[in-house]
């Protein structure tokens, strides 16, 4: 498994379907979806920034706009967990793109009591866990740093595929580009890396 790679067991369509039905009708089960991915999608983020705070905030974001539109999800040939990463992704590439994020949404969680489980995680122990792991991965903090270099292109399908283990189908729905535009980014943007190594 890779550094700081958090899994969720595989959620089938209609389990999740079921899920964004009871958060149509019911706010308070989106807990539900940010218990099941939160993890995965803020490892996502924190091996893409390699920064803890600027990585919570970026997850509250993601997680604060999934919820805010969760009442108008639905399956279009993308799973939750696909609209998630997409999200993330999204919210990475703001941050990418202005150099200093600053979550929009933030007034908004802090009137919102549905989302109250983002402001009070554990944050003392988590973030000394996470910090020790990312400094021990000096092999991973390297191809990190080159992996910043390249463009933003190259940076989301790189990570999706080996940090993240996503198929290029994944990746694909993911990112809203074809499987073949996908593999010859993964391909291009690898060989980038390698040249940077």
């Amino acid at each position: 498994m890779h550094p700081l790679h958090y899994s969720a067991a595989a959620m089938n369509r209609q389990q999740e379907e079921h899920l964004i039905e009871e958060c149509r009708t019911d706010r308070a089960a989106f807990g539900q979806v940010f218990d099941y991915w939160y993890k995965p999608i803020f490892g996502y983020i924190l091996r893409r920034t390699a920064d803890y705070d600027l990585s919570k905030d970026i997850a509250a974001e993601t997680f604060l706009k999934a919820f805010l539109k969760i009442g108008s999800f639905r399956y279009r040939g993308i799973s939750l967990s696909a609209w998630l990463y997409r999200i993330a992704t999204n919210e990475l590439n703001q941050y990418y793109r202005n150099s200093k994020y600053k979550p929009r949404s933030l007034q908004q969680l802090l009137e919102n009591p549905q989302m109250e489980k983002l402001l009070h995680q554990p944050c003392d122990d988590e973030r000394e866990i996470m910090e020790r792991e990312l400094q021990a991965f000096a092999d991973f903090n390297e191809i990190r740093a080159n992996l910043l270099r390249l463009d933003i292109k190259y940076q989301e399908v790189i990570a999706l595929r080996y940090f993240e283990q996503k198929t290029n189908s994944e990746i694909s729905t993911i990112l809203n580009k074809n499987e073949g535009t996908v593999k010859s980014l993964l391909s291009r943007g690898l060989e980038k890396l390698r040249n940077l190594l």
